[in-house]
């Protein structure tokens, strides 16, 4: 018979708990994943994954933790911990490279206080898809760098939401959701549509109408991606702040 797990989401404000029950194997694995990724499209200041249901099956599926990190680390850059594993998992956990990812703490009242500890400062707005849009979000990242004392990183930060911004004007015309993160050495800009459809560069032939933004921001930013989320997409960057 094939495992079940189930996935169970609270909200601990400003943390997330997604609390696991069953059996954790390669089968389920990838519903775990999806669950997480659920959450984390949510955004949350951080995230907790409570372990104390979970009876572990196969130690190779404990990856999924970390590859949940790995893509929270950038969006939506929020800190993960696990917590309360049974007593072979944390033995597990102890001898695989996840714990070098994700912290994990015996007690998830502590796991909630120390990923909301690990938390960074962000700033949000909504957004309408209309001409003035892209004005507002330089004015959002004006207000975080005078907060956050990143004068370096205004000029870039701003062309890069701008232009994040203007992409779902021109292409997806749905409201959005803007976010600013600082976690040094980085500012992460997030901008979440309502369209499903992949935010891409354009190529090399110098006729295209659209596209020449993203390879701007892929100019000026470190790192730069889009990964769907919900029923549209978020499109990230990761700008240095020195």
């Amino acid at each position: 018979m094939p495992s079940r797990i189930t996935c169970e989401v609270r909200e601990t404000a400003p943390v997330a708990v997604v609390q696991l029950t069953g059996a954790l194997d390669l089968g389920t694995m990838r519903s775990v994943h999806q669950a997480l990724d659920g959450a984390l499209a949510a955004q949350p200041d951080a995230l907790v994954i409570d372990l104390t249901d979970v009876t572990v099956k196969d130690r190779l599926a404990l990856s999924v933790f970390a590859a949940t990190a790995r893509r929270a680390e950038e969006w939506p850059a929020v800190p993960v911990v696990l917590c309360a594993p049974p007593p072979a998992a944390a033995r597990w956990l102890a001898e695989s490279t996840t714990c070098r990812v994700v912290p994990v703490s015996p007690d998830c009242a502590e796991a909630t206080r120390m990923a909301g500890e690990a938390s960074s400062p962000r700033l949000r707005a909504r957004l309408e898809p209309v001409a003035g849009a892209c004005r507002r979000a330089r004015e959002l990242v004006g207000d975080a760098c005078t907060r956050w004392n990143l004068p370096e990183a205004a000029g870039p930060a701003a062309l890069v939401l701008s232009e994040l911004v203007g992409n779902v004007v021109r292409h997806a015309g749905t409201p959005m959701q803007v976010t600013l993160t600082l976690r040094r050495p980085y500012l992460h800009v997030a901008v979440v549509d309502g369209s499903r459809a992949a935010a891409e560069p354009a190529g090399l032939d110098l006729r295209a109408e659209g596209g020449r933004g993203l390879l701007l921001v892929r100019e000026l930013a470190q790192r730069w991606g889009s990964v769907p989320t919900g029923r549209g997409k978020a499109v990230w960057a990761l700008v240095p702040v020195g």
